[in-house]
């Protein structure tokens, strides 16, 4: 992003993404336990963002790790009941109800399910010599939230981190579970440029 302020925390008209995405999901359910992962270095400044911006939605806060798996696995110790567990990109405000319905209830009946989107451009293989086509049909894009039932979720974090666990699925899959792919929708982006700022800005002033 190129600035000193972690991308969370930046603002999305006039408040911090972080609290969009919150409220995306507590308007979807606000009888769900919310849990924030951050560093606890940022914990004060998170509090204080909730002071300035009178955010009281209810949530707790869990100690972020070293990479996504750790701060991931420190959140599921909050998990005390059987449930579906959504987890969901931080910058991630603009994910549609009617995705999160899809996750949730396909969840409920397969154990997890990932929103997916098709990719419209050509792809390439690259190596060090050459490169190739591929066809794009079989591959897709992968979004946030990933969903799963608690037994399952939990589970999977018993095992050590490795480093193909590039994202919640991909720790599901590595004990031969097949993931459950439901559509996702394009307003549904992780800002981490300065554009993706520009265009979610543009797309929440039109957002549902």
């Amino acid at each position: 992003m190129g600035t000193s302020t972690p991308k969370q925390f930046l603002k999305l008209n006039e408040k911090p993404i972080l609290m969009h995405t919150v409220e995306r999901l507590f308007d979807f359910d606000n009888n769900a336990h919310f849990i924030i992962a951050l560093p606890f270095s940022e914990f004060d400044y998170w509090h204080q963002l909730c002071k300035n911006h009178n955010f009281e939605l209810s949530h707790q806060l869990s100690k972020g790790g070293v990479n996504r798996f750790e701060s991931v696995k420190n959140a599921l110790n909050k998990v005390t009941e059987k449930s579906i567990v959504c987890i969901h990109d931080g910058v991630r405000p603009l994910v549609k109800k009617d995705v999160i319905t899809r996750c949730i209830n396909t969840a409920k009946k397969t154990g997890c399910a990932i929103p997916v989107l098709p990719i419209e451009e050509s792809i390439r293989e690259v190596s060090e010599q050459s490169s190739r086509v591929v066809d794009r049909n079989k591959y897709k894009c992968v979004q946030t939230p990933q969903c799963f039932s608690s037994e399952l979720i939990l589970k999977a974090y018993q095992q050590d981190y490795k480093s193909m666990f590039t994202d919640d699925a991909s720790v599901v899959e590595s004990m031969g579970i097949n993931m459950s792919l439901v559509e996702g929708n394009k307003e549904n982006i992780k800002i981490t440029t300065p554009e993706d700022l520009v265009m979610a800005e543009f797309l929440l002033k039109q957002f549902d």
